[in-house]
């Protein structure tokens, strides 16, 4: 202070400001007054404030990179996620190289931008991130975009995501909102951006991406809906799932038609808006939308042929397949549909005389199984009754043993007896206890009487029948006993239809067959069916007379009548077990052999009035009757 002093008196100031209105005569200043400037203690002041600025801003820096890199070491493998594992699928393909189901598909076909129509993936762009070949990892001008709508709104109404961070966020990421996972996906947008091209992530994009039924990918998404690959889509089609991206569940065409196509119509002039489609092409496209798309309950029709497949499938590899498969086989899936409808129907109208469940079968000469029917209800019951459930034939075993008279013989002219039989303590009757006395075989044969079977049994013998359903492929497990002659031991309707095939492939042996081939994803063909060549296992004239035994049974008269469809039923023959349990009946055309039966799993009767003769050949009947027939 003496000293400033000193320097104030020797500048000759008389008056000094010390401050707004205090001013000091002469050179006296008082000890207490307060300097308006310091510069060694202002600066000392101002290096503080910077060096604390500074240390703060390294140890905020410090503190976002560990948190950084906290997140970053708790991130899965980004290499893995590029490469996940699955449980290889199935893809089962009819005769005609349709799809009818998918086995453990959670994931669709591969697809890319080049091997798409350009409109699919223009659908996401257009609606999803317009911008999104221009930017970067992020839209920042999306963000600011949508930041000042949802700030007009009041609520979020717009995202500003790019394609890069949603692939990251609902792809690779959980769907958790916490500070974490942003940056997560922050990290990963970047990380994407960087090492893949534009085409590369709208692929990966396009291939992970879920929208129905937990199923990842375009492809996946577009066998479900339309039931075809993504290569097929149609562009009203593609719009419509790039709808559901919004919220898959909301937008679903099938569940939700009114909701998909208002934001479909969207997604269309989106497109427009940006080029990529026409004013022409989106108002058909709309068009095109605004129609129903039909709900598809194909799965669980052909789920008893496909898990039929599935189990030949293994058995011939021998082990659960390391690679996508495709098995092409030989179903039909229009005779599957109206085969399926025909059985259901009629069982359900039979409900109140005890017909609880129906099965059907239908192949051609070759053995190829064209249809598969194991109940009337898939997702009820997943018990296939056409190769699970071996049951009583009844008469319709009977074939067998008039075959052994046949070849012994036998026409169907020759006079047989119909008359009360007993074999020891087995005394089988006639339906209605009614007897004929002498008829042509033919005429016992399509009455289906009992007593003729076991006469010409005990005639040829018991060894003789065998040896004959043995031949026609289905004495392996045959009880030797008389009432095996009269249908008491049990087989699968595949197997009995299998008999009858012989029978209609003019005595040529028949082995039932539903796979042709088996390829895997990449073209590798790990199985294929060559056809050999079938044996003679009946003469041409034995084959000629049980034919025209079968013929008696489906005419007027016979016990199958019911079954004749004009110039399409050749030949057939029914069956009823006792007590009415099981009733049966097996036709054929000449291309086709049918097998029916219906019953009740319990084993529980039916009622009296239902006979292989009645159910079973209405059945055949109706399938068989034209489409455009009444």
């Amino acid at each position: 202070m003496l000293v400033l002093k000193k320097i104030l008196k020797e500048s000759g100031s008389k008056h000094i400001a010390m401050g707004p209105g205090r001013h000091y005569k002469n050179d006296r200043v008082p000890d207490n007054a307060l300097l308006p400037w310091r510069p060694e203690k202002n600066g000392q002041l101002k290096w503080k404030i910077l060096k604390w600025t500074g240390i703060a801003t390294i140890w905020g820096f410090v503190a976002i990179a560990l948190f950084i890199l906290f997140i970053f070491l708790r991130m899965p493998s980004l290499d893995q996620l590029l490469n996940e594992t699955r449980m290889p699928s199935a893809t089962f393909v009819d005769r005609d190289g349709y799809e009818i189901r998918a086995l453990n598909r959670l994931v669709g076909a591969q697809v890319s931008t080049k091997n798409v129509p350009p409109y699919v993936w223009q659908s996401i762009v257009a609606i999803e991130d317009r911008r999104f070949f221009d930017h970067g990892a992020l839209d920042l001008s999306g963000i600011a975009r949508s930041v000042l709508k949802n700030m007009h709104a009041g609520r979020v109404v717009q995202g500003g995501s790019s394609l890069t961070q949603q692939l990251a966020k609902n792809v690779f990421l959980s769907s958790s909102k916490t500070v974490t996972r942003k940056v997560q996906e922050m990290i990963l947008s970047f990380w994407l951006e960087s090492r893949f091209s534009k085409d590369q992530i709208l692929n990966l994009y396009m291939n992970r991406i879920s929208l129905v039924k937990g199923m990842r990918g375009l492809d996946a998404a577009a066998r479900d809906l339309y039931a075809v690959p993504a290569a097929d889509l149609t562009l009203a089609q593609s719009a419509q799932l790039a709808a559901m991206l919004k919220a898959p569940t909301t937008y679903n065409p099938i569940r939700n038609p009114e909701k998909s196509l208002g934001r479909t119509k969207i997604v269309l002039r989106a497109m427009y808006d940006q080029k990529y489609i026409t004013l022409d092409q989106m108002n058909n496209a709309i068009a095109d939308a605004a129609k129903p798309i039909p709900v598809r309950n194909d799965e669980n029709i052909f789920r008893y042929f496909t898990d039929y497949v599935w189990d030949d499938v293994l058995s011939r590899l021998g082990d659960q397949p390391d690679s996508d498969l495709i098995i092409y086989t030989t179903l039909d899936s229009r005779q599957q549909q109206k085969t399926a409808g025909v059985v259901r129907s009629n069982v359900l109208k039979n409900n109140d005389k005890s017909v609880g469940q129906g099965a059907a079968v239908i192949m051609d000469k070759s053995g190829a199984i064209l249809t598969m029917v194991g109940g009337i209800d898939y997702q009820a019951s997943q018990f296939n009754r056409v190769s699970q459930a071996p049951r009583q034939p009844g008469s319709a075993f009977k074939p067998v043993v008039y075959l052994v008279a046949l070849e012994h013989g036998m026409t169907p002219e020759t006079y047989v007896n119909d008359s009360h039989i007993t074999v020891g303590k087995y005394s089988p009757k006639n339906y209605n206890d009614k007897y004929y006395g002498d008829i042509p075989l033919k005429t016992a044969f399509a009455k289906s009487v009992n007593s003729v079977p076991i006469k010409l049994t005990r005639e040829y013998g018991i060894s003789s029948v065998l040896s004959m359903a043995s031949r026609l492929g289905v004495g392996t497990t045959l009880k030797r006993e008389f009432s095996t002659v009269l249908g008491a031991s049990e087989m699968t309707l595949l197997d009995l239809t299998t008999m009858y095939a012989v029978i209609a492939n003019d005595g040529h042996s028949v082995i039932p067959y539903a796979v042709t081939s088996i390829v895997t994803d990449s073209g590798e063909t790990l199985y294929e069916r060559i056809p050999s060549e079938s044996l003679q296992i009946l003469q041409q004239n034995t084959v000629s007379e049980i034919q025209e035994l079968l013929a008696e049974t489906v005419a007027v008269g016979g016990t199958g009548h019911r079954a004749y469809v004009d110039g399409i039923t050749r030949g057939g023959k029914t069956g009823t077990s006792s007590e009415n349990r099981d009733a049966w009946f097996i036709g054929y055309t000449d291309n086709l052999i049918m097998g029916i039966w219906v019953g009740n799993d319990n084993f529980t009767p039916m009622s009296n009035k239902i006979t292989g003769g009645v159910t079973p050949a209405e059945i055949f009947h109706d399938t068989m009757l034209p489409n455009n027939s009444n």
